[in-house]
């Protein structure tokens, strides 16, 4: 017989009251001034470092693995400072989609737009490649002071945390897909949108090819080339970064050239060049909590036991 599941589906479950009760604090969080609601959350990172060792094993596995050259003591500061930087995401994250007298596009410096409005110029769709810095969510409201964008997402098991994430997105973006519908997508970018896609988490062995990231095999999916050959799109990489100070950065990066090639695991392991080029700029603000290296090539070990 198959894994159970029994999830609650309906928003009214008394089993998602909870949840609704953390969704009500989360809010009430947002309200909070900026730069005070970042410094609440630089405070959550360092007591999520002290208290939460499962997730403070991944961020310590993935350093390693992924900073070989670093000396311990360097490798166990930057995962401390990955654990602050995430719990400041956490609060960010409260505030973008709830505080909306914050005016963020007072705080944000865009580099490289030329990239974007060069493409659409030439009536191209754009696959913005995306990238899971910790600022994920505070960055859809951040890329809507610049373009109109749909964005590509994986739907979370827990319905009010889905609904959550979902409306604050809607509020500043042109629409969302689920990353599944690849249709939509293909179909969104035929037609001159611009698409913001993220093929840099660990979506399991379907459709994915084992391919360098950091010098460490990682799963990654192969859809990134196929959308972009389908859609007719330039793909331009997108980076955010969080400056000092409450500011922000969006950086969007030069259309990868002669992409895709043809071979789905070289344009692959291209993605994954890309990405890790702009994560090295940043590193303390990538989502390391995720377990990327999840999946490993048989008879490799399991490098978070």
């Amino acid at each position: 017989m198959g894994k159970r599941t029994n999830r609650p589906s309906r928003l009214s479950d008394p089993r998602l009251y909870p949840s609704w009760l953390g969704a009500g604090v989360f809010w009430l969080i947002g309200q909070l001034p900026w730069n005070l609601l970042l410094a609440a959350g630089r405070g959550l990172g360092r007591l999520a470092w002290h208290l939460a060792k499962k997730r403070r094993h991944v961020v310590q596995t993935n350093i390693r693995l992924c900073f070989p050259e670093l000396p311990p003591q360097e490798q166990e500061a930057l995962a401390r400072r990955c654990m602050i930087s995430t719990g400041e995401a956490i609060l960010e994250m409260a505030g973008s989609f709830s505080n909306h007298r914050i005016k963020l596009g007072e705080r944000l410096t865009i580099t490289g737009i030329e990239h974007i409005r060069s493409a659409q110029a030439a009536g191209q769709g754009v696959l913005l490649l995306g990238m899971h810095f910790n600022s994920v969510d505070v960055g859809s409201r951040l890329l809507s002071y610049a373009l109109d964008i749909n964005a590509v997402y994986r739907p979370n098991d827990n319905p009010v945390i889905d609904r959550l994430i979902n409306k604050g997105r809607q509020k500043y973006v042109e629409g969302i897909v689920d990353r599944m519908d690849i249709r939509q997508i293909v179909r969104l970018l035929r037609n001159g949108r611009v698409v913001w896609y993220a093929p840099d988490q660990d979506y399991g062995t379907a459709h994915a090819v084992y391919v360098p990231f950091f010098g460490v095999p990682a799963a990654t999916i192969t859809a990134t080339s196929r959308i972009a050959r389908m859609g007719k799109a330039k793909v331009i990489p997108c980076a955010h970064y969080r400056l000092p100070g409450g500011r922000y950065e969006i950086e969007f990066g030069a259309p990868l050239e002669d992409f895709p090639c043809g071979d789905d695991e070289a344009d692959t392991a291209r993605i994954n060049r890309t990405i890790e080029t702009y994560v090295r700029k940043h590193p303390e603000q990538y989502l390391w909590v995720h377990k990327r290296f999840k999946h490993q090539p048989p008879g490799q070990d399991h490098p978070y036991r």
